[in-house]
């Protein structure tokens, strides 16, 4: 299998998801590699910048300043550019819930929430383009509603690490909950800015404390 680094050059890319009816071939040398670093860097911001709908193979490849020529040897549509990149800003987020879940056992429940809303924040703050690939038009992608279903499980995991006596059904049952919140907190950085932002958030994370230490004592 054929790897290449993430945009942000932390992580493997996992190009294998990028399907045979999706792309010709893999990159197989270390300048094909960075190449699909290369492009991928590139449509993040051409996705942040004019959406899945409006953005283009062409600006993508302007972008990176590729041939479009270069673009079609690894990625034959929007679509599988637009999974790609997803796989690797995931492959952030997976790290970022899974460390919370390694030491949520030791949060005061109630610091808990904090610790999670800083999670999700930071994780857009980083990856911009998140939520237009997320959301974009269509039926979702096999990628996208593994993402949904992955950050429900991820998210009951740390509940369960950090109440393991809780009962899984309502674990289970805050999952969905707390990650709807948590698109909340995301939102709130698109509509307020400097104090506001920080009290609006300070009020998220009590409401969500206040759940949490209700629910789970």
């Amino acid at each position: 299998m054929s790897s290449a680094l993430s945009p942000a050059g932390n992580s493997p890319l996992p190009v294998e998801i990028v399907d045979a009816a999706a792309a010709p071939r893999a990159p197989r040398r270390a300048r094909g590699q960075l190449r699909v670093e290369a492009l991928l860097s590139a449509a993040a911001e051409v996705f942040a910048a004019k959406g899945f709908d409006a953005a283009t193979m062409t600006e993508i490849a302007a972008q990176s300043e590729s041939s479009i020529g270069s673009l079609y040897q690894f990625f034959r549509t929007k679509e599988s550019v637009a999974d790609a990149l997803m796989a690797v800003q995931v492959d952030d987020l997976w790290k970022r819930l899974d460390g919370l879940a390694a030491r949520a056992a030791a949060l005061p429940t109630a610091d808990l929430a904090g610790a999670l809303s800083v999670c999700f924040v930071d994780f857009r703050a980083h990856h911009p383009s998140f939520a237009t690939l997320l959301e974009r038009p269509g039926p979702p992608s096999p990628v996208i509603a593994g993402v949904r279903r992955n950050v429900r499980d991820r998210v009951e995991g740390i509940l369960a690490a950090h109440a393991p006596q809780a009962d899984r059904k309502l674990l289970h049952a805050m999952a969905p909950v707390i990650q709807h919140v948590m698109k909340s907190a995301v939102q709130l950085r698109g509509d307020l800015e400097g104090a506001d932002l920080k009290a609006a958030t300070r009020e998220l994370e009590a409401m969500l404390a206040g759940y949490l230490v209700a629910r789970l004592g």
